[in-house]
C-alpha cells in the first residue's frame, strides 16, 4: 500500500500517528520533489486500516498495490521522476546520451573522447574502473587510477561522469568521484549492493539483468528505494535469448513495458544489447522512438585496439553521424536533446 500526504508534513509526525493507530511498520519513507511524501506500508489486514489512513487530515491519497513492489511502482503517481545528475535531468522532456568507452584506458584515451561525445551533443560521460569481465584473465580495469582520471575529465570538460560499482566496501570511495552510481547486469540481483548504494545521496542507474524479468528488475530498484534513495534510472541492456548473432537481444518492448508499470526513468544500451558496433545506430535511434529517456553509447577513438568490448564501441565519427540522426529526430517526436547545462 502507497499512502502519499500533502505538502509539507513532518516525517516525524507520521511515524508517531502511524504507531498511534497500529498501522504497521512503514517500509519506506520518500520524500517528493513537490512536498509531498511518499510512504510504502503493508497491506493491512481489512478496510478500516484504511479508512482511517484516508481520514487523517495529512492524507492525500492511499493507492493498494499488488505487485511485489510499491515505492518504486507507477501507482500513485502520474509523473515521470526527475532524477538530476549534476546539470543534466533524466526524466524530462529531454534526451540524455550517456558516451564514452567502455573501460577508461588512459588519460589521453578518455580526455579525446570526452571531447568529441560533448561536442557531438552527449550530456553524461561514462567510463568503468573496474570491470566485471568473464574470463579472470581479460583486463579488469586500472580500478581507483581508472577513477582518478575519469573524475579529471569530467571535471575538466565540465560533464557528470558515471561509473559500475562493483563491490559494498567500494561505494563509499566511488561515490566520491562520480556523479551517478551504475550496478551493472551482474550486480542487479546483489540486495548486499543495492541496499549499500540506497544509503548514499547519489543517483543510481540499475542495470537489467540479462536473464531478469520486468518484475524482478523492478524489485531490485525498490532494494534502493528502501533505503531512502529515488533517485534511480532503469537501464535496459538487453537479455539472453537462443539468438547467437548478437551478444544479447534488446528488448526495446522494455520501454513502454517500464513506463506504465513504474514512474523511475528508463534508458537504453544499445552497445551491450547488441555486441556489434553495426547495429548500435540502429537501435539507439529505435530506443528513442519507443520514447526511452535516454541512451547510454560506448565509444572509442580505436575501438580495434580497445582494451574492453571494441567490437560494440562507435569510432569518434560514427558516434558523430548518430547523434546528427538523433537531432534530426527529436522534432518528429516533440522533444529536444539535453545537454550540459540546458534544461527541457
Amino acid at each position: 500500500m502507497i499512502v502519499i500526504t500533502i505538502p509539507g508534513v513532518c516525517r516525524e509526525d507520521i511515524e508517531n500517528k502511524l504507531q498511534e493507530l497500529k498501522i504497521g511498520e512503514v517500509a519506506a519513507i520518500v520524500t517528493e520533489e513537490n512536498g509531498r511524501t511518499l510512504l510504502s506500508i503493508p497491506q493491512p489486514a481489512g478496510e478500516e486500516a484504511v479508512l482511517a489512513l484516508e481520514a487523517l487530515p495529512w492524507v492525500d491519497t492511499v493507492v493498494k498495490t499488488e505487485s511485489s513492489y510499491h515505492l518504486v511502482a507507477r501507482s500513485g503517481r502520474t509523473a515521470t521522476t526527475r532524477v538530476d545528475i549534476g546539470p543534466v535531468t533524466v526524466g524530462g522532456q529531454g534526451l540524455v546520451v550517456i558516451a564514452g568507452p567502455c573501460a577508461v584506458e588512459n588519460y589521453e584515451q578518455l580526455k579525446e573522447t570526452a571531447l568529441r561525445v560533448k561536442q557531438s551533443g552527449a550530456a553524461i560521460l561514462r567510463g568503468g574502473a573496474f570491470k566485471p569481465r568473464t574470463s579472470p584473465y581479460s583486463f579488469q580495469g586500472l580500478e581507483e587510477e581508472g577513477l582518478r582520471i575519469l573524475q579529471a575529465v569530467g571535471t575538466e570538460v565540465q560533464m557528470p561522469v558515471v561509473s559500475e560499482v562493483l563491490d559494498p566496501r567500494h561505494v563509499e570511495m566511488i561515490t566520491q568521484r562520480v556523479d551517478l552510481l551504475q550496478i551493472g547486469a551482474r550486480s542487479m540481483y546483489n540486495t548486499a549492493l543495492l541496499k549499500e548504494v540506497g544509503r548514499q545521496k547519489k543517483p543510481v542507474l540499475l542495470k537489467r539483468s540479462a536473464q531478469a524479468t520486468y518484475d524482478e528488475w523492478l524489485q531490485a530498484a525498490e532494494y534502493i528505494a528502501m533505503e531512502g534513495n529515488a533517485q534511480i534510472i532503469l537501464c535496459e541492456r538487453g537479455i539472453r535469448t537462443f539468438e547467437p548473432y548478437t551478444r544479447n537481444t534488446l528488448d526495446l518492448a522494455a520501454v513502454p513495458a517500464i513506463k506504465h508499470l513504474s514512474h523511475l526513468p528508463i534508458v537504453v544500451d544499445p552497445s551491450h544489447g547488441t555486441g556489434r558496433w553495426r547495429m548500435v545506430s540502429p537501435m539507439a535511434l529505435a530506443a528513442v522512438a519507443t520514447g526511452a529517456d535516454g541512451i547510454m553509447v560506448e565509444v572509442h577513438p580505436h575501438p580495434e585496439s580497445a582494451l574492453s568490448d571494441g567490437g560494440q564501441s562507435l569510432q569518434l565519427n560514427r558516434f558523430d553521424e548518430l547523434m546528427k540522426q538523433i537531432k534530426r529526430l527529436m522534432p518528429a517526436l516533440g522533444r529536444n536533446l539535453e545537454q550540459v547545462g540546458e534544461r527541457d
